[in-house]
């Protein structure tokens, strides 16, 4: 049984995107995770302490969020918390779980937006290993 890692940040084009990977998943006999990413803010005290924590507390109720979905839509998800940049874990974890494909949302912005500001999708496109499915916004 083979794996598809989805990028979810909690966003509608993630959303999309797990709905996409549930679907994908479940005609391949896949099981699915959900990745939120978030880069720590540094090793200095006091308020990057609580900053940090702050976020990993968004990113488990992000999850938890991915989770329901999942269990509305009739399937089990795995859920990861990575300590880094949204697609360096997304890809840590692709590799680390050898899986099949990387699906995430796209907001649909121009190519040389994503370009210039690094858009997760555009970084996958460029360091993942395995096959990158972008779903793209709802509109």
């Amino acid at each position: 049984m083979g794996q598809i890692v989805v990028g979810y940040d909690g966003s509608d084009c993630s959303r999309a995107a797990l709905a996409e990977g549930l679907r994908t998943a479940k005609a391949l006999g896949d099981e699915t995770v959900a990745v939120f990413g978030y880069s720590p803010p540094g090793l200095w005290g006091g308020e990057i302490v609580e900053h940090e924590e702050a976020i990993e507390e968004r990113g488990m109720k992000v999850l938890e969020e991915a989770k329901h979905q999942a269990e509305a839509a009739g399937a089990t998800i795995e859920l990861e918390l990575v300590a880094k940049r949204g697609s360096e874990a997304i890809v840590d974890v692709a590799e680390k779980r050898d899986a099949r494909m990387i699906v995430v949302g796209s907001y649909g912005d121009a190519p040389l937006k994503g370009m210039i500001l690094g858009s997760t999708p555009n970084k996958l496109l460029h360091i993942a290993d395995r096959p990158v499915l972008v779903v793209p916004a709802q509109r």
